[in-house]
């Protein structure tokens, strides 16, 4: 079988089943990617594109998302026209709904296309407005032209996956048919317990164990939508309770979604506005992936908290390694997390509820390991990736003979 994947970032949601499906040396496995920066895996051919300009600072506001979509599917069609004409003709184009797959039928316009489909805006009953601000007319209009490449993905496509069931809601009812919903999944070999796990901290130069008193936190941006200014108000009183509790915050200074501000950072921010002892408070960076499963190992309790949007990996890493979790009741965490089974719920902004919670886990943190098991039985029963890669492929293989899915 010939695939074609298309991400913008290699290998994003596909590394799995990419990995998977190169192992089989009867498949050749074609990636194009913008993303230079990662070396491509064994048996996969990765093609990297650049982009040919760049958004013009006067395009209209609503627009910019979309031309700098097409910009990338421009792109991505040059390097499969060139394919095409070296006699490359896919079997199967599974491509991630961001623009890269743009024109994918436009250059082959009789091969099954997938589309992995992540996000649909809505001015309604998700992210946009959860922080009680009011949403405007302006803020409509830029989100409906803000989906303007996905919903030709979705008219485009002859299947779409979604990995959660929150997040395939969220898409207009009229497409949801097309839809399926399958994760990409969870390494529960790489992302599992090790009581005997040491996260180094360089810049204090200390070794965090299981023996010590540890609250973590950890996502790719500083930002509003995945609750850090809450984290970081609740991690303030509890280092005055907790004398010996260590903060350890994983991830980069910037916001991935979600509202900037002007000239500063959420991270500074926080930091000028609360009382920390920063002897105790660990800012880790982005850590290489295997730093990172230690960050949740040494965890004694585990925040993640978020607006009701997109489901972070982290949180099914978290529950894989068995982490004791403190969660906001949002619905994406709600379709992976009960309350008291497999994780801890609070209001979102609740910070003296996450307080209590998170005191209650450190003053008795066996009582709660049934909840740390459930919590990895979880992934392991409905988000590992061997389970799911396989389900992937008997779509692809389904599609690729005209039984569809």
């Amino acid at each position: 079988m010939k695939i074609l994947f298309l991400h913008r970032n290699f290998p994003g949601q596909f590394k799995f089943l990419a990995e998977e499906l190169a192992k089989d040396t009867n498949n050749q496995v074609i990636f194009i990617t913008n993303n230079d920066t990662i070396k491509s895996y064994s048996g996969i051919k990765k093609i990297t594109y650049k982009l040919k300009r760049l958004v013009p600072i006067n395009c209209h506001n609503y627009l910019r998302f979309y031309e700098e979509s097409v910009n990338h599917g421009q792109a991505a069609a040059q390097v499969m026209l060139k394919l095409k004409k070296e006699g490359f003709i896919p079997d199967v184009i599974y491509g991630h709904s961001w623009g890269a797959s743009l024109f994918v039928k436009e250059v082959f316009p009789d091969v099954p296309y997938i589309a992995y489909l992540e996000w649909f805006y809505n001015a309604e009953g998700a992210d946009v407005g959860f922080n009680g601000e009011p949403v405007t007319i302006d803020t409509k209009a830029r989100l409906k032209c803000k989906n303007s490449h996905i919903l030709q993905d979705l008219i485009n496509c002859d299947i779409g996956i979604s990995p959660t069931q929150w997040q395939k809601s969220q898409f207009p009812k009229e497409f949801q048919y097309k839809i399926k919903v399958i994760h990409e999944g969870v390494d529960t070999n790489i992302c599992k317990p090790d009581n005997n796990a040491q996260l180094y901290i360089k810049d204090k130069n200390i070794i965090l164990t299981k023996n010590d008193e540890v609250l973590t936190y950890a996502t790719r941006g500083m930002e509003e939508y995945r609750g850090f200014p809450e984290f970081m108000k609740a991690a303030s009183v509890l280092q005055k309770i907790r004398p010996n509790l260590h903060v350890v915050i994983g991830g980069e200074d910037r916001v991935c979604y979600g509202k900037h501000l002007i000239n500063d950072t959420f991270k500074n921010k926080m930091l000028r506005e609360l009382p920390f002892d920063m002897s105790r408070l660990h800012f880790v960076g982005n850590l290489p992936y295997d730093e990172y499963i230690k960050l949740l190992q040494v965890s004694t309790v585990h925040t993640y908290l978020t607006y009701p949007f997109v489901l972070s990996w982290s949180l099914l890493e978290a529950m894989s390694v068995g982490c004791c979790i403190l969660a906001s009741k949002t619905a994406p965490v709600e379709e992976v997390i009960k309350h008291n089974y497999n994780g801890i719920l609070t209001d979102f902004y609740d910070i003296a509820k996450m307080v209590e919670e998170i005191i209650k886990i450190f003053t008795n943190y066996d009582a709660y390991t049934d909840i740390r098991n459930n919590a990895r039985e979880t992934i392991k029963k409905f988000y590992n990736k061997e389970t799911l890669v396989k389900k992937q492929i008997e779509i692809l293989n389904n599609i690729t003979s005209g039984i569809g899915y």
